[in-house]
């Protein structure tokens, strides 16, 4: 395996599986932790390589002008990637963003959802965990287009129980 392979995890979460908790530092500063949404709204956690590049910028403003339709359906939105805090708020700034980005800089969350992380730049795949109010993992996505991907979630939250 080169160095610019992606390493593959022993982690294969599915529909049915408990969503693993964590806890992260947020853009504003405030820790987050799944948990704190459990029996009160459903997530998205999604994944993504690197803050201001253009298929993740693409993402998030797809999410960033979704976001009222998420919470019409009761759904949260996470974005984590390895940047660190400062990195997320110039994102969040430069973008407008308005949901939280997790700071996963140690690789933690990446690795507890086993999602692959490039070792040559340390950039995560981009996956999206959809968990439900209880949670559950609802549904994964593990091949994911930035320019369709909210709408995509928006149809799959309708059936979420």
């Amino acid at each position: 395996m080169s160095s610019e392979t992606a390493v593959a995890s022993t982690v294969n979460l599915k529909p049915g599986d408990t969503a693993p908790d964590f806890s992260a530092e947020s853009t504003d500063g405030s820790r987050i932790s799944l948990d704190q949404f459990k029996n009160k709204s459903n997530v998205i956690l999604y994944f993504y390589p690197e803050d201001m590049t253009s298929g993740c910028t693409i993402e998030a403003q797809k999410f960033r002008d979704d976001r009222d339709k998420f919470k019409a359906a009761n759904t949260a939105i996470l974005g984590v990637s390895l940047d660190d805090r400062a990195k997320h708020e110039a994102f969040t700034k430069k973008d407008n963003l308005n949901f939280p980005l997790l700071a996963d800089v140690d690789s933690r969350i990446c690795n507890a959802y086993g999602v692959p992380v490039n070792p040559a730049n340390r950039h995560p795949a981009r996956w999206t965990f959809l968990i439900g109010k209880d949670g559950k993992i609802k549904q994964t996505y593990r091949s994911v287009d930035p320019k369709t991907h909210s709408e995509q979630l928006l149809r799959d939250i309708a059936n979420v129980r």
